[in-house]
């Protein structure tokens, strides 16, 4: 079934009124018809059954049929704070990690960053990836579209990590599997979590040393050395599985 997604506002009463580049896909690409049945999610945890009632000029007017709190959501906000990588690697990174529950993305530019984006191409990329965002979480019909905030620095991400319960970092030079395994079992739905990412050429001592005076915790994913791109996404999956009901 199609996914769309409307502000709160748009739900008045038993009527949905689409409006915007939605419309010319849901009628011109898709070809729907009066009579076909959408969800739609309203960005705040609310999904509504509908059926297509008409098309009036810019606007596709939508029955609700029923409606119900989302149950597509982690019980948990995970914040995913990302060095920014070379080349497009930022919008699979974006992408997948939608897909895997990630509540928020935050991009960073950390010591050993390759790109280094000045205020205009960073607004031009937030926007980009902010479409990104909203096209997967349709595709993967999630209630709320997470958003991509505007790059911001290494210190800026620590203190905005501060607020959650539980900051991860994923580090080569960390050991113990075992007790990286008790780390993880420990957190508990409800709780937010923070993981941060280094870019290609990895944290400089100087920046862990600074994760785990602001309550982070290194954490080993394994014996092999894992991408930028790869890295954040194996961390959200496997807290997806543990917080998973």
């Amino acid at each position: 079934m199609q996914h769309f997604f409307i502000e709160p506002s748009q739900a008045e009463g038993e009527w949905i009124r689409l409006n915007g580049s939605d419309v010319n896909h849901m009628k011109n690409v898709l070809r729907m018809h009066a009579g076909e049945r959408v969800t739609v999610s309203d960005g705040a945890g609310k999904t509504y059954q509908c059926v297509i009632d008409s098309y009036e000029d810019k606007e596709a007017v939508l029955k609700i049929e029923s409606q119900e709190e989302s149950s597509t959501e982690l019980p948990s906000r995970i914040y995913l704070f990302q060095g920014l990588p070379k080349q497009e690697k930022m919008e699979w990174i974006v992408q997948k990690s939608v897909e895997l529950g990630a509540y928020q993305i935050v991009p960073v530019s950390m010591k050993r960053c390759v790109v280094k984006l000045d205020a205009k191409k960073a607004a031009k990329k937030q926007e980009r990836w902010q479409e990104i965002s909203r096209s997967a979480a349709k595709q993967s019909g999630r209630s709320v579209i997470p958003e991509v905030i505007p790059v911001c620095t290494f210190k800026e991400a620590l203190e905005q990590a501060k607020q959650l319960d539980v900051i991860l970092v994923p580090y080569e030079c960390a050991e113990g599997m075992k007790e990286t395994k008790t780390l993880l079992e420990k957190i508990w739905p409800g709780q937010s979590v923070g993981i941060f990412i280094g870019p290609e050429g990895g944290f400089e001592e100087a920046e862990i040393e600074q994760a785990l005076a602001a309550g982070a915790h290194t954490i080993t994913l394994g014996k092999r050395i894992l991408r930028t791109e790869t890295a954040g996404l194996t961390t959200l999956s496997v807290l997806m599985f543990h917080l998973e009901e």
